[in-house]
């Protein structure tokens, strides 16, 4: 007899990893068309920017989070950096600013992330990029 594990015939769906992105994108795809309406009724070309906004946020944080460990530190750093800049400026021009308002709000916060997420990913990888052993 062979004394070995049974291999489960199906795999278990898991939430763990859409949670957070779902829940982004839910929040920013209701908050866009919010800030485009600027008081009137609701349209259904705000209704498609909320939905638009809401998808391309929850896959943009998913991709991030799933596959982010292959870049390096730095790559990555400026991948969070450069997806939180896009999504604040976008935002932010939604609400009739100058296309240089939000361009330099999205970079202030995009450096101020990227350089944020760096030193979490500094200090918590060793020189190989692998999670430091506590």
């Amino acid at each position: 007899m062979a004394a070995h594990a049974a291999v489960p015939a199906h795999r278990q769906f898991s939430t763990h990893g859409w949670g957070l992105p779902v829940t982004l994108g839910i929040a920013y795809g209701l908050y866009a068309p919010v800030i485009a309406r600027r008081g009137e009724a609701l349209s259904w070309g705000q209704l498609w920017l909320g939905l638009i906004s809401a998808v391309v946020l929850a896959v943009s944080v998913y991709a991030l989070r799933r596959y982010g460990r292959t870049l390096r530190r730095e790559l990555r750093a400026a991948a969070w950096g450069a997806l939180t800049g896009i999504a604040i400026g976008f935002l932010f021009s939604l609400s009739d600013h100058s296309v240089f308002s939000s361009s330099m709000l999205g970079l202030i916060v995009g450096v101020a992330t990227g350089a944020g997420a760096f030193y979490l990913f500094y200090t918590h990888e060793d020189a190989a990029g692998r999670p430091a052993p506590y």
